[in-house]
């Protein structure tokens, strides 16, 4: 059987990850070893940063929620709980825009809200 060499594999393998840690601090962008440990690292950060992306905009969209129905004369939840029970099927994502971008709309919402 016929010796397998790695020559240029192995190459590409090292030029991929030396591609991926560009920019990093020192030895993490030189040297292939230290480069493999922080991008599988960075890989990990990356992935767990795309789940906790989704918590801290479905945060920020109640936080905002909750001031625009304070200034309404609603806490989060009755406005929400209003909301629900008078069938208007909207979600915290457009709700926020509202309460950022056109208070009108959203005080009619709250009465909405109040009157259910």
């Amino acid at each position: 059987m016929a010796r397998i060499k790695r020559a240029v594999n192995a190459v590409k393998k090292r030029r991929k990850v030396l591609k991926l840690a560009k920019g990093y601090f020192g030895a993490k962008s030189k040297q292939y070893r230290a480069a493999t440990q922080q991008v599988m690292k960075s890989l990990a950060y990356a992935y767990v940063g795309r789940k906790l992306r989704k918590r801290d905009f479905r945060r920020l969209w109640i936080t905002r929620i909750n001031a625009a129905a304070r200034i309404n004369g609603l806490s989060y939840s009755r406005m929400m709980n209003g909301l629900k029970k008078a069938g208007v099927d909207i979600n915290r994502k457009m709700l926020a825009e509202l309460a950022v971008s056109d208070a009108a709309a959203f005080a009619e919402l709250a009465n909405v809200a109040k009157q259910s």
